[in-house]
């Protein structure tokens, strides 16, 4: 219950926690469910289905922040249990347990799974698809196992299409190229069910495309030339970064198991059979290299985006720490690599309260005091991170117990870690403005935003905003309905001193609000916060004689 009772501990933060619980709850309002829409305006970037799933929650539990994280905390914790049935199947019950222990204490996997982004669907998917593929491989062939297997390896892939794109099945696809060429083991493509997976592939995910093509033919340039092919081979999308970017997130993300990675080193599972059979370990081995150097030499990097590489690592850790260190182990003579380990950790966890005051210190003046509250989380997860080091270095003659403290500890010090940014990402979020605004401000009344898109303010509010002078991410969309946004600031000063509509509100910084202010801009402030303000047109009976009330 661990996993899923912290989805609520936190206020949704900018920008794809805000982003897409606001499109799923204007799918729901609308009812809508095959145009993607994001504060009203058309928004083709990314498939349907984390918004499908998250529309739905919405409806059954009603709208909330745990809410908006459960297809992810879902997603994550299938995953854990997926991984750890694949290796109970290819090794055993140890190495299934001890796979599933280590992706569970991963801190990236941990983030990602209480997180409201579409990074762990896609993850999910694709690596049950790896997973279907690999215990399909693993039974005879032409078998009645098999076939089920192969069909939900194809099902993954195509809700990895529609979580996230074409990177669902092209990933896989090359895979299995790039497997099949190293290990010479050609028999796998004649085993995987063309003719009927593909048939299900297409069930699943043409009925979306087509509807949405057929509405709006735009989409089909847009999706899979802009969102796909540019993202990959330009800059377009402005996310560059260097080659080596997802080589320390790796290390941070496994951080705890990076270290037995060597185990497998001298295991003849994990390298190509000299015969050209299936080598699932290989295979996995094999996924965790070209997902990393196919996302390094793209264009467009984003954290998220190394996520699906982590169910491979736990197998191949899992099963390899189960072959080598658990049968060296003993009650008398505790393995010297294990322990060598968790004194590393140990030391690790009490040095790293050396950075406490650092951390206090960062950031601006007005940030500093919810810096110095997020050094004393942290202060507790080192604190839990040294005792449940220590604790399993007592118990190592009992590996098995001692490995499942220690990945707990992991797990817990990284969701409090985790909970501690609250404390800094509030102020980022638009909880506390939307509370204080959202009784006043009546539901036909429009709400525009001038030079920002706030990502969380309109969801709080269950509220869309008409953009001004702003289009970012929406750029698409307003260009298909131009008439749904108001270009200039001085063509919404009209908008806002006609006497129709009579209410209206209006969310901007502090540095524009000073400068309409300075206008004599007839504005009223119901609500700040440090980086918005949210300013109602005062009532044609108030509006003669009061320009101004508040000072942000």
């Amino acid at each position: 219950m661990i996993w899923f009772g912290t989805l609520d501990w936190r206020h949704l933060i900018p920008t794809d926690e805000g982003r897409y619980a606001q499109i799923a709850r204007e799918m729901l309002a609308t009812g809508d469910w095959v145009v993607i829409r994001y504060n009203g305006y058309q928004y083709f970037e990314k498939p349907p289905l984390h918004i499908w799933a998250t529309a739905v929650i919405f409806q059954i539990f009603g709208l909330g922040e745990w809410q908006a994280r459960l297809w992810s905390g879902l997603t994550s914790f299938a995953g854990i249990l997926m991984v750890g049935f694949t290796a109970f199947k290819i090794a055993g019950f140890r190495g299934g347990y001890l796979a599933s222990l280590m992706l569970a204490s991963s801190p990236l996997w941990i983030l990602a799974g209480h997180f409201n982004a579409l990074d762990m669907g896609l993850a999910f998917f694709m690596n049950a698809s790896l997973c279907c593929l690999i215990l399909a491989l693993l039974t005879p062939a032409k078998s009645t196992s098999e076939h089920c297997w192969m069909l939900a390896c194809w099902a993954a892939m195509a809700a990895a299409v529609l979580s996230k794109g074409l990177i669902g099945i092209v990933l896989p696809g090359l895979v299995l190229v790039v497997y099949s060429l190293t290990s010479r083991d050609w028999q796998s493509w004649a085993r995987m069910r063309w003719i009927s997976g593909l048939s299900l592939f297409l069930l699943i995910t043409s009925p979306w495309f087509f509807l949405i093509a057929q509405r709006h033919p735009e989409f089909l340039h847009f999706f899979f030339i802009h969102e796909h092919l540019e993202r990959f081979t330009s800059e377009t999308h402005r996310r560059t970064a260097p080659w080596y970017f997802f080589i320390p997130l790796i290390i941070l993300g496994f951080l705890p198991w990076l270290s037995q990675l060597y185990t497998i080193k001298n295991i003849s599972l994990f390298r190509p059979n000299p015969n050209h059979r299936f080598q699932p370990l290989w295979l996995c081995i094999i996924w965790v290299i070209t997902i990393f150097l196919f996302f390094s030499s793209s264009q467009s990097k984003l954290p998220g985006y190394i996520v699906p590489i982590f169910p491979a690592l736990a197998i191949v850790t899992g099963i390899g720490f189960d072959h080598v260190l658990l049968r060296q182990n003993t009650i008398n003579q505790p393995s010297k690599i294990w322990t060598y380990s968790v004194v590393f950790f140990i030391a690790f966890f009490a040095i790293g309260f050396i950075g406490i005051p650092a951390i206090q210190t960062t950031g601006e003046v007005y940030e500093k005091e919810s810096y110095q509250m997020y050094s004393y989380w942290a202060g507790v997860a080192l604190t839990v991170g040294v005792l449940g080091s220590l604790l399993a270095f007592l118990k190592r003659q009992q590996i098995l117990y001692s490995v499942t403290i220690f990945a707990l500890t992991f797990t817990t010090l990284t969701l409090i870690a985790g909970l501690g940014h609250e404390t800094v990402g509030r102020r980022l979020s638009g909880y506390d403005l939307a509370m204080q605004a959202k009784p006043l401000i009546p539901k036909d009344a429009p709400l525009y935003s001038l030079g920002l898109l706030d990502h969380t303010v309109p969801f709080y509010l269950e509220k869309n905003s008409v953009m001004v002078n702003f289009q970012d991410e929406l750029a698409f969309g307003i260009a298909q309905e131009p008439e749904r946004w108001i270009p200039t600031l001085e063509e919404w000063l009209q908008v806002w001193q006609n006497p129709t509509p009579q209410d209206a509100f209006a969310i901007m910084s502090h540095a524009l609000w000073r400068e309409l202010q300075s206008q004599n801009i007839s504005m009223e402030v119901i609500a700040q916060d440090e980086l918005r303000v949210l300013v109602r047109k005062p009532l044609a009976e108030a509006s003669q004689s009061t320009h101004q009330q508040g000072n942000p």
